[in-house]
């Protein structure tokens, strides 16, 4: 049901487009459980006829291609195996941090942003600075754009290539999204990501949440620092992550709202959840005998 809604905004969206019949959509995913839950979306719409051009790295975690779609590797500077040790390393410097305190989360959130520097960037490095790949990229004449702001390589190649840019996000280390598109986030009932808080805050959760929510920028720019480099050396200008994902035509809000907390959206934000459940497939003749 939720893929089937979120496949009939994007429809609808491509329509208005100007897509008479079926829309062109580059398709550029993060890696591991974010493709898990893009996946479903993207095979349906392949199937009902649209031109969908998936490209993601010859060395990604967990990125089996699509059914339906035209998938595209593209090479980077580094093997598989590094990347199972990179993260490999992250996690468990992160999992040994101690988050008893409110300074030791601030400090997890900190040392969150500086290691997700790194991974954020590196596919971007890998794709952008491949003018044969972007040439290539250039002569589909895509309609827009599905990626996830997670991974910057397709924040910046859509505003390169110059197509609108359709978001799917699950929850954001730095909450880039209410950044960019300066979405009301009343520190009072709003906790920040890793506080660790609620919606029901006593006055040193709130205050602690306040400064939280002023260092929020400063957050995203520690966490996009890198990227924002390679992006304004490929756009040739100053810009930003926070910038480029300002001009956003949709975001598709992948909650689980087990764990999401009610909070003010935009009008171009559409809340999904499920996207990482598999249809049940019917039993078998050997299981109906037991």
């Amino acid at each position: 049901m939720i893929v089937k809604m979120a496949t009939s905004v994007l429809l609808l969206y491509l329509f208005c487009l100007g897509s008479a019949e079926a829309g062109k959509l580059l398709v550029i995913p993060a890696f591991g459980s974010h493709w898990t839950g893009m996946k479903p979306l993207v095979e349906e719409l392949g199937r009902r006829g649209n031109q969908v051009v998936v490209v993601i790295p010859e060395e990604g975690l967990n990125m089996a291609p699509a059914k339906h779609t035209t998938t595209l590797t593209y090479p980077v500077p580094y093997t598989k195996a590094q990347l199972q040790d990179s993260m490999k390393a992250g996690l468990e410097k992160l999992l040994s941090l101690d988050v008893s305190t409110d300074l030791a989360r601030f400090q997890s959130f900190i040392n969150t942003m500086d290691m997700l520097k790194v991974i954020v960037s590196r596919n971007a490095e890998g794709l952008l600075s491949n003018k044969d790949w972007m040439k290539k990229l250039q002569e589909y004449n895509f309609d827009a754009i599905l990626t996830d702001p997670f991974e910057t390589a397709g924040v910046i190649a859509a505003e390169y290539l110059s197509i609108p840019a359709i978001y799917m996000q699950t929850s954001h280390p730095c909450g880039v999204d209410a950044l960019a598109s300066q979405c009301p986030a009343p520190a009072s009932y709003v906790p920040q990501p890793l506080t660790h808080f609620t919606d029901r805050m006593n006055l040193w959760q709130r205050s602690v949440n306040l400064v939280r929510t002023l260092l929020q920028p400063m957050a995203c720019e520690r966490m996009f620092a890198r990227a924002d480099e390679i992006a304004s050396h490929v756009l040739q200008r100053k810009t930003s992550m926070v910038e480029i994902m300002s001009r956003a035509a949709l975001w598709f809000m992948h909650f689980d709202f087990a764990f999401e907390l009610p909070r003010p959206l935009m009008p171009n934000m559409v809340t999904i959840g499920g996207m990482d459940s598999k249809k049940a497939e019917p039993l078998s003749q050997g299981m109906l005998c037991r």
